[in-house]
């Protein structure tokens, strides 16, 4: 399958944080002809198993496969829905916004708001707020009352787009895209060699605190660790040092990178022509490498990230052969690793 379409359905799928399976199932039928073995764990993190020649280490590649969305707090009588958040929704993107309620039908709605012309003078000044929104079936609150009840999911309007020049903007590209990498990453080990055994883990509810992360780190029990996840994207309005260029990976340099592993990495992207940019961390990078280095006794951990524009919008936007070179330094990093980095790794 080529990676554009292996984005376009599974950046569709449901998978909000807490409720992957139907996300997850995509991902493991598409990783399994390219894994000795793939399995699910019971949160919904899917780990793909890729044998080594018996004599390296374990490294285990980490992209989370949940998304950011909604769901439904209190039904109102005329039938409309109030929403509650899961993960960082910024309510400032929803007015206007189609999105899909799971409940025992799936239901196309809209979320409309107060309208400008009737808005006081003293709530123009203010943004609107998740309480200010609902979300609109177009249907008698007797008939929504059957269909939808509160808890039931709702996901953001997906539009998987190309634009001009390899660019392509979707919801779910965080952190989707970065699951992609690794699909590519095992496409390009096929037939070739490597020491270490591989595990590529599409990690659930990253956006709720990284758990999936956590747990499959500790099942697995890896001697390094790679979490693949986005970073923000050089925007006029956004200040550089907290951005990337669009075109080029960036790694990550704090307490939480290993410094000798990352050095590694670094090491096969220049052997390899790879552009890979380099930002700070001061503390905590808000992924799922924070978890896994200190998971168990500790795994040392290098993170790598794909510059996106927009996140937690549904026009997330990314180039894709950025995304493609992820895929090949993956692949490449992969078989570089030796069973004697770790010791390496303290000296």
């Amino acid at each position: 399958m080529q990676i554009e379409q292996f984005l376009r359905e599974v950046t569709f799928l449901l998978g909000l944080s807490g409720n992957e399976q139907e996300a997850a199932r995509y991902v493991a039928k598409a990783f399994e002809p390219l894994c000795d073995e793939v399995h699910m764990t019971p949160l919904n993190s899917v780990v793909g198993y890729k044998k080594g020649t018996g004599n390296g280490p374990k490294v285990m590649f980490a992209a989370h496969i949940d998304e950011i969305g909604l769901n439904v707090t209190k039904i109102e009588e005329d039938g409309s829905l109030r929403m509650g958040s899961i993960g960082g929704v910024d309510p400032r993107i929803l007015p206007g916004m189609r999105v899909r309620v799971h409940g025992r039908e799936t239901l196309l709605g809209v979320v409309g708001a107060k309208p400008p012309h009737i808005l006081t003078e003293e709530e123009r000044k203010k943004n609107y707020k998740r309480d200010d929104l609902a979300v609109d079936l177009g249907m008698p609150a007797k008939k929504v009352k059957e269909l939808v009840q509160v808890g039931d999911l709702i996901q953001l309007e997906h539009r998987f787009v190309e634009l001009k020049n390899g660019r392509f903007t979707t919801k779910t590209a965080d952190d989707r895209a970065c699951v992609a990498i690794l699909y590519e990453a095992m496409k390009l080990l096929q037939g070739r060699t490597h020491e270490a055994d591989l595990f590529f883990v599409a990690t659930s509810q990253e956006e709720i605190g990284a758990n999936g992360a956590m747990t499959a780190a500790f099942a697995v029990d890896p001697d390094f660790g790679v979490a693949l996840d986005v970073c923000h994207a050089s925007t006029p309005d956004a200040p550089k040092e907290a951005t990337s260029d669009l075109v080029g990976l960036d790694s990550a340099i704090g307490p939480f990178i290993q410094p000798v592993l990352r050095k590694k990495l670094m090491d096969v992207a220049a052997k390899e022509n790879v552009v890979v940019q380099s930002s700070v961390s001061p503390g905590r990078t808000g992924t799922d490498a924070d978890v896994m280095g200190i998971t168990r006794a500790g795994i040392p951990m290098v993170l790598l990230s794909l510059p996106l524009k927009y996140m937690h919008t549904t026009v997330e936007l990314f180039d894709m052969r950025t995304l493609e070179e992820g895929g090949r330094l993956i692949a490449a990093f992969s078989c570089a690793v030796k069973n004697t980095w770790e010791d390496e790794l303290w000296t």
